[in-house]
């Protein structure tokens, strides 16, 4: 019999790939085990199974062999199996990643939403910065002005990256961070969210700032947004990295 086919990793692990699994049970069963051995026997310390889930029902066969769940999308289910006892396994993603924006017009005003949801029974949210989670495989810059966009309608510029807050015991049990950019407007008409938003306006800066339940957080980033330069995006020439995959952020020199 022939093990399942795959290929080795950088860290001393096998990969087996989705594409040549069985899709008979129990012949899946008995080329697992033997795959497992001849494993042990050349070296490997760890095995990387990816289940797509039309192979969903191969799942209580791999946990049966020693197999645990590593993470799932959503199409498929990954398990590990470590063949040696101290073999390392990297943890999946740990962390969500959100953008808000202050977004400053030229008459000192600062664009805030009040959420339809998130306020106490009986008394209505407060006003907050827009914003909201990244796509996957979003920059940082696009994120957060797609967001702004989608909840106010006020189309803008990034300007800079003026804070971040990293909090744990979110969603699902893991991180967030948050990071909060300057925006330069580039409309001024409102088209609110109707979906999520209850109210979205242009509000001064010292009424938003005198609002006592406004939280000390969005206060302080709003002051910090208009006290300091902040970080902007580069792109260091000589640097050799694709820039539609990575963002840089260096400091904004004071204007």
């Amino acid at each position: 019999m022939e093990s399942l086919a795959g290929a080795a990793n950088a860290f001393g692990g096998f990969v087996v790939s989705p594409e040549a699994l069985p899709t008979e049970p129990e012949l899946f069963r008995r080329k697992l085990a033997f795959s497992i051995e001849a494993w042990r026997q050349e070296g490997y310390k760890l095995v990387w199974l990816e289940l797509p889930i039309s192979r969903a029902r191969l799942v209580p066969i791999a946990a049966d062999l020693g197999f645990s769940y590593h993470h799932a999308g959503e199409g498929y289910l990954m398990m590990t199996c470590r063949l040696v006892e101290t073999a390392f396994i990297p943890a999946y993603a740990t962390h969500y990643i959100g953008a808000g924006g202050v977004v400053l017009n030229d008459r000192r005003e600062l664009l805030v939403v009040r959420e339809k949801r998130g306020g106490k029974q009986g008394i209505p949210s407060n006003f907050k910065l827009p914003g909201g989670a990244l796509h996957a495989g979003e920059h940082l810059v696009d994120g957060v002005i797609r967001e702004v966009l989608e909840e106010t309608g006020i189309k803008t510029r990034f300007q800079s990256l003026v804070s971040l807050r990293n909090q744990h015991g979110y969603r699902y049990g893991k991180s967030d961070i948050y990071f909060v950019c300057r925006l330069e407007p580039l409309s001024n008409e409102i088209c609110k969210q109707e979906d999520e938003i209850e109210e979205c306006r242009w509000m001064s800066v010292d009424d938003y700032l005198g609002i006592d339940s406004v939280s000390i957080f969005n206060k302080s980033i709003v002051r910090a947004a208009i006290e300091n330069p902040g970080l902007s995006p580069r792109v260091l020439d000589g640097y050799g990295r694709d820039p539609t995959k990575i963002e840089i952020f260096f400091p904004r020199n004071p204007q």
